[in-house]
């Protein structure tokens, strides 16, 4: 087996005992081993392998189906360009919290250096939107190997997790040639094999988990306090009757348990030779003592450890599981307070809905309150960007039962079709999407998919007000600039978006009146798009009525 073929399966796996089971994959060469590795387990049923040739779609995908799910999702891709596409998606997983943990395959360094084909600098590309960043060493025929690629993996997955706030993190892994199976894939010269029973080489408890959830399964153990937790040593160790030493030498140690000679002891190679613990219980960071530090990186010593961020410390990459913990305070409400507000939406509400019965259908806000209303319950309700997030807010309805999803992380138009095929297809339930022109054709990209994947049960609406319609609220919008307003803000586009789906294989309607919009939502199998045009000229003026009837009705 060669170096490329053995780390790819390992990652793979270690993936798949991290709990992950939705991986994105975009085709390329220099990944080809991780895609090799990924339609294994896919056949084997260990994961669920979606595949885009987009890569800012798949990222997108990725980023939906992990918003709806709460857990890290996976999305490789190839070297060069391809890794910059992820981009836009990693933004958005930043600044909304979503769990993704981006792999991106690149050249070995000597080809970095000889100016390969599709180089870029990939380390570090998305920059402090990252919870954690790390390029992995070029697989070589040496010990350890397995240890180190799955200890990085964990890390990976528990600061994508993360113990206050979930996001993306980023592995670059550089392979060299070759990069599929060897006609002869015999064994590696040393195990590949990961914990027993399926576990995580570094296993991460819930987060809220203190070391008295830390549970030995050795009779002989040694607890090492590093810097700070002494007192929780001491009540850990008396209750499990195993002996303390701190760094600190007897400092803070209770006598039941404390070894005060522990540093000089841990140097003796003899006593250790007798005396080796089977397990290790660290709390805090070893910096001081070489002698604690070569028993952590004892092989044959399982290490658990209590630290409260991803930087553990691993000299032999040994780390069996990993303990964290966190309190969260709360504030009591004020009844009166509540009472007021709930006086005020019920007046402000009767005032919109007057409004908005005396208008024409359709309107963004009319279409948006329909829709609101109209979905079956337990629904999955994608909201855009710009317009549609605007109009599903002020439209004033209550829909418990409905669940929703918007990108606004960074608040982009990026990938919303891609994100909403992505949560549709982990949703079990109805899925929609309410989305304007432009958000459905700068994704537009997002309905490709071919014949061996999966189109999720998921209806789009498109309110196509032919621009971008959000600026006539906004200043610009205002009368005085209206020379520059069409060719500079507006933009109207005049795409045919039944055309587009056609070409993309996906059912099209264009509802023309209320009914036929109404009848449309209707539970349907399968992918579609429904497109209601709207005039965007009036738009401005209807908002500035809405707000005045909402202002006598509360004022």
């Amino acid at each position: 087996m060669n170096p490329s073929t053995a780390q790819a399966r390992v990652i793979v796996d270690e993936l798949v005992r991290n709990t992950v089971s939705h991986v994105v994959l975009c085709p390329g060469s220099r990944n080809a081993p991780l895609s090799i590795a990924l339609y294994h387990a896919a056949a084997a049923g260990r994961l669920t392998l979606h595949v885009r040739i987009d890569e800012r779609s798949a990222a997108f995908l990725a980023l939906g189906i992990a918003a709806r799910t709460g857990r890290p999702v996976a999305v490789v891709c190839t070297s060069g360009t391809a890794s910059a596409n992820f981009h836009p998606a990693v933004l958005e997983a930043d600044r909304a919290g979503v769990p993704l943990i981006v792999l991106t395959a690149d050249r070995p360094p000597e080809l970095r250096a000889a100016g390969a084909s599709q180089v870029v600098d990939q380390r570090g590309i998305y920059g402090t939107a990252v919870r954690y960043s790390d390029e992995l060493a070029v697989a070589e025929r040496k010990g350890g190997q397995n240890s180190y690629w799955r200890s990085q993996i964990c890390r990976a997955w528990n600061a994508a997790y993360g113990e206050w706030r979930s996001g993306p993190v980023h592995l670059n892994i550089p392979f060299r040639e070759p990069l599929v199976p060897d006609a002869e894939d015999g064994d590696w010269f040393e195990s590949l094999e990961g914990r027993p029973g399926g576990e995580r080489w570094t296993e991460l408890p819930d987060f809220g988990a203190l070391p008295a959830f830390v549970v030995p399964s050795a009779r002989h153990g040694l607890v090492i306090a590093c810097d700070t937790g002494v007192h929780a040593a001491n009540e850990w160790a008396e209750q499990h009757g195993w002996p303390v030493v701190s760094e600190t030498g007897g400092l803070g140690l209770a006598g039941a348990t404390g070894i005060g000679s522990g540093t000089w002891l841990l140097g003796v190679r003899e006593f250790l030779d007798r005396h080796k613990p089977e397990q290790v219980l660290c709390l805090g960071r070893p910096t001081v003592f070489r002698q604690v530090q070569a028993l952590l990186s004892d092989a044959d010593v399982e290490v658990l450890l209590v630290r409260p961020d991803s930087d553990w410390p691993a000299p032999a990459h040994n780390v069996r599981q990993v303990g964290q913990w966190f309190a969260e305070p709360t504030k009591p409400a004020d009844p009166e307070w509540l009472a007021l507000w709930q006086r005020a939406d019920a007046a402000a509400t009767a005032a919109v809905n007057g409004v908005l019965a005396a208008e024409p259908w359709p309107t963004g806000l009319r279409v948006a309150a329909e829709l609101v209303d109209a979905v079956p319950p337990d629904s999955l309700l994608v909201v855009g960007s710009s317009n549609p997030t605007r109009d599903v807010a002020l439209a004033c309805r209550i829909r418990p039962d409905v669940l929703v999803h918007r990108n606004r992380g960074v608040a982009g138009i990026d990938g919303t079709v891609s994100t909403a095929l992505g949560a549709a297809t982990v949703h079990r339930g109805h899925s929609y999407a309410l989305l304007g022109d432009l958000t459905f054709l700068h994704d537009v990209n997002g309905l490709l998919t071919g014949p061996a994947e999966t189109r999720p049960d998921l209806t789009i609406v498109v309110v196509n007000d032919d621009g971008g319609g959000i600026f006539s609220l906004l200043e610009q919008g205002a009368p005085e600039h209206s020379d520059s307003f069409e060719r500079v803000f507006g933009t109207p586009h005049g795409a045919d978006l039944g055309a587009l789906c056609a070409g993309y294989q996906v059912p099209y309607l264009r509802a023309h009146s209320r009914a036929e919009f109404r009848e449309a939502l209707r539970p349907a199998p399968g992918l579609r798009v429904v497109e209601v045009r709207v005039d965007r000229a009036g738009r401005r003026e209807l908002h500035a009525r809405l707000r005045n009837a909402v202002a006598d009705a509360v004022g």
